[in-house]
């Protein structure tokens, strides 16, 4: 039981390990999944006054939770034209300033709780691989009417004054966004929960579960816990201890490489603090982090983990075709993590039955999608707000199974293709 070796494995700040389930456990709610959706729900529950237990199969932040890019910033996998055409004007609006209030709720916590070792850092930046400012203007200036959120354009030479690549054009900067090391901010929001008084057991993998009655049962291999309320947050990593939850999304693999110490040739690439993303449907996304010593550098999307060596190759070619001066630049540490995608492209967030519910696929915006769908699960569990509800027009539809898997590497391929032909126009 052990996490695999990343970056943040190697840089994480609390090594405690704690104890597997051992007999019987009662509480109020029951967490099944010690990600980011399960402990922003846990802590929110604490707050509270409620009693909790999290069961997480590994380790606090095992999965894709604790190993991704780091980005914290508003909106879904999929587009608020979507949205809208799904559940209707009014509706995106409410779901995207949600999705603000989970930035917020992300960088409040991280203050309020002195999570300093998370190193959150201002700014991040979106940028186009072909000229289209104008419709980068339009966006900007329709967020500050329709949200009251300020983003900032940025022209060409702009761009290319930090980003030193003739693969980019124009760019829009947010400010109010940031990025952090994900795996030590879940570990400080787990230190938190236990101080409130709920319970955290790590290699528990939930076994079976008994969800009828007032009482929820849920059986791991030493032990049990029983519960009024059962909260699925497992993710890409569900097994078929729930066939209907886990029917209900794709698992797929994304990658990502951390550079070793060069600052000086990363610098000569690099020259911004912000954190970047292109434009393209699973683009790159980058940053320079160890007080600017090191690159973290993510992107491709699979149906299923390829080999560290391939993943490399692969992600090394992107790096250096953007960058060609960081070709001598080596590679020391790359790892890939599941994420859950749902057919629709929204998170799935709500109540299966009484006293059950789900929070999962967030399609790798999980750093603020996940802190607002576990604040309004919560919500829904303590009688406060009916917020949830915003989520049901995209419920647990089956997302095809292996058939799924084949149409998901086959649209992704597509995609690639068309933001092949789309640059190369340019």
């Amino acid at each position: 039981m052990t996490y695999p070796d990343t970056y943040y494995k190697r840089t994480m700040s609390d090594p405690k390990k704690r104890p597997s389930l051992a007999g019987t456990e009662e509480c109020d709610t029951l967490i099944v999944g010690g990600g980011l959706a399960g402990l922003t729900t846990a802590l929110q529950l604490a707050r509270a006054g409620q009693s909790v237990v999290v069961l997480e199969a590994e380790r606090v932040g095992f999965g894709a939770s604790g190993r991704n890019g780091g980005f914290v910033g508003p909106g879904y996998a999929t587009g608020t034209d979507q949205i809208a055409r799904i559940a209707g004007q009014d509706a995106a609006r409410r779901l995207h300033l949600m999705s603000i209030e989970g930035v917020d709720f992300v960088r409040q916590t991280i203050q309020a709780l002195a999570i300093d070792d998370a190193k959150p850092k201002a700014g991040l930046m979106s940028v186009l691989r072909y000229e289209d400012g104008a419709s980068l203007k339009a966006y900007v200036e329709q967020t500050r009417q329709r949200y009251g959120y300020e983003l900032e354009f940025m022209d060409r030479d702009r761009v290319r004054g930090v980003l030193k690549s003739d693969r980019y054009f124009q760019a829009v900067r947010d400010g109010q966004s940031f990025h952090m090391h994900p795996l030590n901010y879940l570990r400080g929001v787990a230190r938190e929960i236990e101080r409130l008084g709920g319970r955290i057991f790590e290699g528990s993998p939930a076994k079976t579960i008994d969800l009828t009655g007032a009482q929820k049962r849920v059986m791991t291999l030493n032990g049990e816990v029983r519960a009024r309320n059962v909260v699925f947050t497992t993710g890409g990593y569900t097994d078929s201890l729930h066939g209907k939850l886990k029917r209900s999304f794709l698992p797929i693999a994304t990658y990502v490489m951390v550079s070793e110490k060069a600052p000086e040739l990363i610098a000569s690439a690099i020259q911004t603090t912000d954190a970047i993303g292109d434009n393209r449907r699973a683009g790159d996304y980058y940053r320079v982090v160890d007080d600017g010593k090191r690159l973290l550098w993510g992107g491709r999307i699979t149906t299923r983990a390829a080999s560290t060596e391939t993943l490399v190759r692969e992600l090394r070619a992107e790096m250096v075709g953007t960058y060609p001066q960081l070709a001598g630049l080596k590679t020391e540490l790359a790892w890939s993590g599941l994420m859950s995608y749902a057919r629709h492209l929204m998170p799935q967030i709500g109540r299966m039955s009484p006293g059950v519910w789900y929070c999962t696929a967030f399609g790798g915006h999980g750093l603020n999608t996940t802190a607002i769908g576990g604040k309004v699960v919560a919500e829904g569990i303590l009688g406060e707000s009916d917020r949830y509800k915003l989520f049901e027009p995209f419920g647990l539809v089956w997302a095809g199974g292996l058939a799924g898997l084949a149409v998901a590497q086959l649209t992704y391929w597509k995609l690639q293709a068309q933001d092949w032909w789309r640059e190369r126009a340019a």
